[in-house]
């Protein structure tokens, strides 16, 4: 499916993820894509291009399929309940390993974390993930140097989230990255992200 933009940046989705790990991350890259860097592309992809229902029943139709994604420049994995199987399946596994071997970046949110975590990939890196899943985090790999107050750690090649809104923070952060932190801000203010908790 790869339509020779420059940069490609794909989002995998599968049961039972959680939806703003995907919808958060999308619409910062995608906006960033359409306004910005229209050299960029953005796609969503499932493991056999079929429709996925979200942790939260949240129905989300991929562009595509694992096998007929073309080569990416950026993963973005996303956690969810969902991760739990996956990261016991040692067929997705090995197709993370060769998403590893082919990919420049990638990055997860979230507990996408623990199947990058199982396949090998965060073996003596530091990382993080939903507060919650740290000690999950310790049982499937004990080498692993946990950051339990980043919202996100950027390790080079690997990049890693905190919990669901955590996603939105690091795919600012790729856009600053990839592109500047000047056009990050723009980003930020063109989805109006500015949290202050209200309570």
């Amino acid at each position: 499916m790869s339509t020779g933009k420059s940069t490609r940046i794909g989002l995998f989705v599968f049961d039972a993820c959680e939806e703003l790990d995907v919808a958060g991350p999308y619409e910062v890259l995608a906006w960033w894509a359409r306004h910005l860097r229209t050299d960029t592309e953005v796609v969503t992809f499932s493991a056999d291009g079929a429709g996925v229902r979200c942790a939260k029943g949240l129905r989300v139709v991929p562009d595509t399929s694992a096998d007929e994604l073309g080569p990416l420049h950026v993963l973005v994995y996303p956690g969810g309940q969902g991760t739990r199987v996956l990261l016991r399946d040692d067929e997705h596994l090995a197709w993370v390993r060769r998403m590893r071997a082919s990919t420049p970046l990638m990055t997860s949110v979230c507990t996408g974390s623990l199947v990058y975590a199982a396949a090998g990939l965060l073996a003596g890196r530091p990382a993080t993930t939903h507060w919650r899943a740290f000690e999950e985090l310790a049982a499937i790999d004990p080498s692993v140097q946990q950051d339990q107050v980043a919202r996100f750690v950027d390790d080079g090649d690997v990049v890693t989230s905190a919990g669901v809104s955590a996603g939105i923070d690091m795919a600012l952060h790729l856009v600053a990255r990839l592109d500047s932190v000047a056009n990050a801000r723009v980003v930020r203010r063109g989805i109006q992200y500015d949290p202050l908790p209200p309570v």
